[in-house]
């Protein structure tokens, strides 16, 4: 048995360990215990409600009210019963349910027949789920819950009787007692953060919790402190992390700017690092690139978010802390994951990416990351988190990190990072001829004995992106043991193979025209998929460098813009892009 295999082994009993320890600590904090203790005093009454920074769809009431709930890519009808009767149904499904993101649509029908029903969607949660309930009850869905109750209060509470506020305020109180008993036992990242900000906007909100309102600014302030990076970036490495965590953490700001309390310091940097970081992973036409579980990009809230950016800076270019890179010259960026997995208990959503990179001209993304399905789907959460889905390199369709891939374990433990690269290396200089980064991985010197290099180079003026892939032994190398180097293409552009296979020619939807060359490799142009589009599953292709190690043990490569844009082009004169038909 190698050192490798005995590390993986550990910690695999550790995360079962972990997992016993906070199912335990859940079960005596939050379970029969719990429910058995008298009520505390109800708060007497609410004196503010945060802002719910989140877009509305006020079409969705009229299906609420049909009784159809359509979330997580699943739709459930009713028939008549209360949605919090239905069993058995996906439990993403039920999270989305019991979250209650859903009353701001109610609320953006503006309609006295949607606060009704949504106070009597209010009564059946408290009559049906209110004490006990599975899913309903998992800390991250109460703490959203929770979030939700209270930013559309004046919506749930207007023209409602005295029974019904006083019901909604000892159920709110139980669910925030709740959350203060079992914060500790959230898992570690984005949820335990997520918890802390719902307890610290209840507090606020509530009258009387003058001694709870310390308590929670001070764990708020213990998390962002211990989350936020001093780039800005999450440690969890993933870009929609720092989306979701300024959305509630700004009204909570501003709510305590309302009651006239002091702003923590770790608040306020952790706010003012976060909002250059926004900007750091947009592309030209406002999209995220997607790295280590960003999917579509939420532009609609991102907007929202930027307008509370007073600086309006100019992104970083460098993230180090986080493990990326951002180059820019003339209207091309190019994003670069230079970054080894996040540490264990974080890597549940942490993509085999390493040395992966997206590049954009004006609004037009042309490299891409394949990114997550909106589908609650197993089977596409594995493929999105592979390497082969990323634009870089695999060695033999393997990728660069090992999940938890154990089906029985994978039920408790879910699937976090078990190995991947220990040591990453970044190099980057910037002069008046353009930018260059040299960044190399050894994701692949355990089971194939090479180290992965990569060498991007940005003309100044964005017309030109060079790059060279190596594969440096470091061991016994086998020389049959195929490459592949992949650069995924955003639906919207159009390939097509020059010079008999040699080069490609990419045409933009606006009629910039870029060509790909490759000199002396075996070059393909191959189907491929784009996961994170809003409208579903899209089609597209992506180009492939095939060799073998002990042959070609490095391949040079270029993206040269051969067309601008035309002006006037509309967007609506390209055909538009099939969708693919798998579920």
């Amino acid at each position: 048995m190698t050192m490798d295999t005995v590390l993986e082994k550990s910690r695999i009993w550790r995360l079962m360990a972990h997992y016993a320890w906070q199912r335990g600590l859940r079960w005596l904090h939050g379970g029969p215990f719990f429910r058995l203790q008298p009520m505390s005093r109800t708060p007497q009454r609410l004196t503010i409600a945060p802002q719910d920074l989140r877009t509305t769809d006020a079409t969705n009431a009229a299906d609420i009210y049909g009784g159809r709930f359509l979330f997580s890519g699943h739709l459930i009808e009713t028939q008549g019963l209360s949605p919090f009767e239905i069993m058995p149904a996906h439990p993403d499904w039920q999270r989305e349910l019991h979250s209650f993101g859903w009353l701001r649509d109610l609320r953006a029908s503006n309609s006295q027949v949607a606060r009704q029903n949504a106070r009597a969607l209010v009564d059946d949660w408290i009559k049906h789920c209110g004490r006990r309930h599975a899913i309903g009850w998992e800390t991250p869905v109460v703490a959203r819950r929770v979030m939700s109750w209270l930013a559309q209060s004046p919506f749930l509470l207007e023209d409602g009787d005295h029974s019904f506020y006083e019901r909604f305020l000892r159920s709110l109180g139980r669910q925030v007692k709740f959350l203060r008993k079992t914060i500790n036992e959230a898992d570690e990242g984005v949820e335990q953060l997520h918890v802390a900000i719902a307890i610290t906007a209840a507090s606020v909100s509530m009258a009387g919790q003058g001694r709870f309102i310390r308590q929670a600014v001070r764990r708020l302030d213990q998390e962002l402190k211990q989350q936020i990076l001093p780039d800005g970036g999450h440690i969890s490495r993933n870009p929609r992390a720092i989306i979701d965590i300024l959305t509630d953490l700004l009204p909570v700001r501003q709510a305590l700017v309302s009651q006239g309390l002091e702003l923590p310091a770790t608040m306020l940097q952790s706010v003012d690092r976060m909002m250059p970081m926004m900007r750091f992973f947009r592309h030209g036409d406002g999209a995220f690139a997607h790295f280590n579980g960003m999917g579509s990009t939420p532009n609609d809230l991102v907007a929202t978010i930027m307008a509370y950016d007073d600086a309006r800076g100019a992104p970083p270019s460098n993230a180090p802390h986080s493990g990326y890179q951002r180059l820019m010259g003339g209207e091309t960026i190019v994003l670069a994951d230079t970054g080894k997995p996040p540490e264990l208990l974080l890597s549940e959503d942490a993509h085999a990416g390493c040395l992966s990179f997206e590049f954009s001209s004006r609004l037009n993304r042309i490299v891409v990351n394949c990114g997550v399905s909106p589908k609650s789907n197993d089977i596409w959460r594995k493929v999105s988190r592979s390497t082969a889905a990323h634009s870089t390199a695999t060695i033999e369709d393997t990728s660069s990190c090992r999940f938890l891939s154990d089906r029985y374990l994978n039920n408790w433990l879910g699937a976090p990072v078990m190995s991947g690269p220990k040591s990453v290396e970044v190099d980057r200089s910037d002069d008046d001829a353009g930018i260059h980064i040299t960044a190399s991985h050894d994701g692949y010197a355990r089971e194939f004995g090479v180290i992965h290099a990569r060498d991007l180079r940005l003309a100044g003026d964005g017309t030109v992106l060079d790059g060279i892939d190596t594969f440096t032994p470091v061991g016994h190398v086998e020389p049959g043991n195929h490459y592949a180097i992949r650069f995924h293409l955003h639906p919207q552009v159009r390939a097509n193979l020059l010079r008999s296979g040699t080069s490609v020619l990419l045409i933009c939807r606006d009629g910039e025209a870029w060509e790909f060359d490759a000199p002396g490799s075996e070059l393909s142009l191959e189907e491929s998929i784009y996961l994170s589009d809003v409208f579903g599953h899209r089609k597209t292709m992506q180009i492939v460098l095939s060799g073998r190690l002990g042959e070609a043990p490095a391949q040079s490569w270029q993206f040269r813009r051969t067309a601008a844009a035309k002006p006037g082009t509309l967007e609506t004169e390209m055909e538009p892009e099939a969708e693919l038909p798998f579920e």
